[in-house]
């Protein structure tokens, strides 16, 4: 009996306690909140929400982008008037008078988007920051502490590379890039073309490099990995390509990523985390997209209706919006791929 008494207490002493792991998400952004259900549900249902109640959103934008479009056209029609009215005299006052009116609309609406691409990119890298260590919990809970280790460390130097690149960069050189179409339609001058397209060029090698480099060290690390139904696989590519400007190619080519692990993450926190991302990114995405094609349309009309000068300047602008589509998506992938390659760890 004395050594049983002894035995339990000697095992006493080294029963350690033992609970569960009690993650929770973090606070969500109030910009997703009317996106989002109240209760639970699953991943697809989340997604089929976020868009019922994205579309609705696209209202007040798209009644100030359809304005906007609207007035760049008439002020074509009315410059093809007074060309022809002053085409005995030779003067081409109508046309820079075009482009001054045209300019001052699509800066008025270019400005508002521009900022709208800049906070949401804000908000996902906010909101990432306060995900990041909740999924890596979870995954050293899991027993992968290593892999949540390499996670954690690439993961935050691409969203801080990201967003500091988007801020401080891309932002910035989408205003130049508006300065200098506007001065190339003002002036007609070649240099003004080029110095256009070698700044595009530059944001949109800028925003792919960071995608290749966090893609390639997620490659590395062996967390992107797998392989899914090649007709799904060749459908997402396809459909993400086209969808996003710039950056459509190298999104679309993480999309097998994208839908090995979309299947793997069955927890509360990875759908949770999942979702307020996607809700976050919804509607400025719509709304930045529903100006992009309302631009190029337009440019369609001014190419029709005025000359070239007015057509290719909104045109320009319609690529202005490409970048802020690209870089919103860019930003949108990288948090989207992290939270499932953290959750494709946890078992």
């Amino acid at each position: 009996m004395r050594k049983c008494l002894i035995l339990l207490l000697l095992l006493s002493m080294v029963v350690l306690p033992v609970g569960a792991v009690s993650l929770e998400l973090p606070q969500t952004p109030e910009s997703a909140t009317p996106y989002l259900r109240s209760e639970d549900s699953g991943l697809l249902e989340g997604i089929i929400e976020i868009g019922r109640s994205a579309i609705p959103a696209l209202a007040p934008k798209l009644k100030d982008a359809m304005a906007t479009c609207l007035g760049i056209v008439v002020a074509v029609i009315l410059c093809g008037l007074f060309r022809t009215s002053l085409s005995d005299h030779g003067l081409d006052a109508s046309g820079l008078l075009g482009v001054a009116v045209i300019s001052l609309l699509l800066l008025r609406s270019a400005d508002t988007f521009i900022r709208l691409g800049q906070q949401t990119v804000a908000e996902i890298s906010n909101y990432g920051q306060q995900l990041l260590p909740v999924v890596s919990t979870a995954l050293v809970a899991s027993g992968g502490t290593t892999k949540a280790v390499a996670l954690y460390l690439g993961t935050a130097f691409a969203d801080s590379l990201l967003s500091r690149v988007i801020s401080q960069v891309v932002c910035p050189m989408v205003y130049l890039f508006a300065a200098v179409s506007i001065g190339k339609a003002l002036t007609g001058n070649s240099l003004l073309a080029r110095m256009g397209d070698m700044i595009k060029s530059w944001i949109t090698w800028g925003l792919k490099l960071v995608l290749y480099c966090f893609t390639g060290y997620m490659t590395i690390t062996g967390v992107v990995s797998g392989s899914t139904d090649a007709i799904a696989l060749r459908a997402a590519k396809l459909t993400i390509s086209g969808a996003v400007p710039v950056v459509g190619g190298i999104i679309s080519d993480a999309s097998e990523a994208i839908l090995v692990g979309a299947g793997a993450v069955r927890s509360t926190v990875g759908i949770g985390g999942l979702l307020v991302v996607l809700a976050i990114t919804a509607a400025p995405f719509l709304q930045v997209g529903a100006q992009y094609l309302l631009l190029k349309l337009t440019s369609a009309w001014c190419s029709v209706l005025g000359t070239g000068k007015h057509s290719a300047l909104v045109e320009s602008f319609a690529q202005a919006m490409g970048l802020v589509l690209a870089m919103v998506g860019t930003c949108s992938l990288l948090q989207l791929i992290s939270i499932i390659c953290f959750m494709k760890g946890v078992g």
